[in-house]
């Protein structure tokens, strides 16, 4: 009956709520219309893990959004990351906790389980487990003794899982990439990126950055046919043109960087990505968004980006695919008007659901963003949406 249960939510989430498209293209990659809501879950802000530590003594006493610190338990936020499971629930990463290594020494980084129900607009949690490193593969010194891995050693922001069932993660401090067992035990010493340095990276040594802090690894990708992943900077290196981003390309088996990669380039330097998914070999989702929350929020947006480069510019060809800001609703899903807005400061989640329909999360960046209501912390929203047009993705993406 549990099963039975799970596959029903996830066809709600994915087929019943979907509307009518708007008028459709043919286009291989389409000349997308608006997206339209079909699924609307969320999270409450306050929402800890039962029975853990406590959390947040070192962003001071607030109240932020009405919310005091510290708080007696560990906080459920902060989505950056997603993988999705195929029996209706979702394995979600937090990030680092509260923005930086100095207030997050007390944050365990952790990935949970969810299950969002369309139907009565909720996300439970499900369990989870936190990141340690047990057989001591991190080569210099953690926060904590017993190496569980904590929001001052590491700012996880992307995860992927590969056919062995193990993840890999993409760190903003170093960059590194980061290899876990499927009980969040570090498998190998962090990988870094030759060239690329952070100024949170524990090697610099007095040397000069090459990164904007929180600018590695914001999103990262495992290719259709499983052989590779594709980390993506969320700023641009020095030496590099604003707002071109490396798209680096590692290979699985030599658990190595094969020197390849492709460029990003965002519509404004002031912007920065969230996330990316593969839709095919040469095709990836990529969600670009500004920093604004709530009415100042003026671009979010998630774009088709093409390897092929037809126009030969040295960059990935673009085309949108959803304006966030600009969702239609017409049948009030989530009990919002005709048009929907995504309105937060970071919107770090996308995973293909089928070939017209994707899940978007937002990162609450807990207690501290009130893009949903001013004054409020946010929820951690998780929706569904559907394009105009097919993506004509290759079927391995949807594994």
């Amino acid at each position: 009956m549990r099963r039975t249960s799970i596959l029903l939510g996830a066809a709600v989430l994915t087929v019943a709520l979907a509307s009518p498209a708007a008028a459709r293209s043919g286009h291989p990659d389409g000349d997308f219309g608006r997206a339209t809501l079909t699924g609307f879950a969320s999270l409450p802000a306050e929402t800890y893990v039962p029975d853990s530590e406590p959390s947040g003594s070192l962003i001071g006493a607030g109240p932020f959004n009405g919310i005091a610190a510290p708080f007696a338990d560990q906080p459920v936020q902060g989505f950056s990351g997603i993988v999705n499971r195929h029996d209706g629930t979702f394995d979600v990463l937090s990030d680092n906790g509260y923005g930086n290594k100095a207030n997050s020494a007390d944050y365990l980084l952790r990935v949970h389980r969810i299950e969002p129900d369309a139907r009565s607009g909720k996300v439970r949690v499900l369990g989870g487990f936190n990141l340690s490193d047990p057989h001591h593969k991190v080569p210099f010194p953690l926060t904590r003794a017993d190496r569980l891995l904590t929001g001052a050693d590491f700012d996880v922001e992307s995860i992927v899982r590969v056919a062995d069932g193990t993840y890999w993660m993409g760190d903003e401090f170093g960059p590194f990439l980061l290899h876990f067992d499927a009980k969040g035990r570090l498998l190998q010493a962090p990988i870094a990126l030759d060239g690329v340095q952070a100024p949170e990276n524990p090697y610099l040594n007095g040397a000069q950055p090459t990164i904007g802090g929180s600018k590695g690894f914001e999103g990262l990708v495992r290719s259709v046919d499983g052989r590779r992943l594709y980390p993506l900077l969320e700023g641009s290196v020095t030496g590099d043109t604003p707002g071109d981003l490396r798209f680096s390309e590692f290979d699985l088996r030599q658990r190595a960087y094969t020197g390849k990669r492709f460029v990003y380039r965002l519509e404004s330097t002031a912007n920065a990505i969230g996330d990316a998914v593969a839709v095919d070999r040469h095709r990836f989702l990529v969600i670009e968004r500004d920093g604004g929350q709530g009415d100042a929020a003026k671009f979010k947006r998630i774009y088709l980006a093409d390897t092929r480069d037809s126009d030969g510019d040295g960059v990935m060809d673009k085309t949108l695919v959803a304006d966030l800001l600009d969702i239609a609703n017409p049948k009030g899903v989530g009990g919002f008007g005709e048009t929907f807005r995504f309105p937060f400061t970071t919107i770090e989640d996308v995973v293909l659901l089928n070939d017209r329909t994707l899940a978007v999360l937002n990162d609450n960046n807990f207690p501290f963003s009130s893009g949903r209501t001013p004054g409020r912390a946010d929820n951690n929203e998780f929706i569904t949406i559907r394009l105009t047009d097919r993506l004509h993705a290759d079927p391995r993406a949807f594994r």
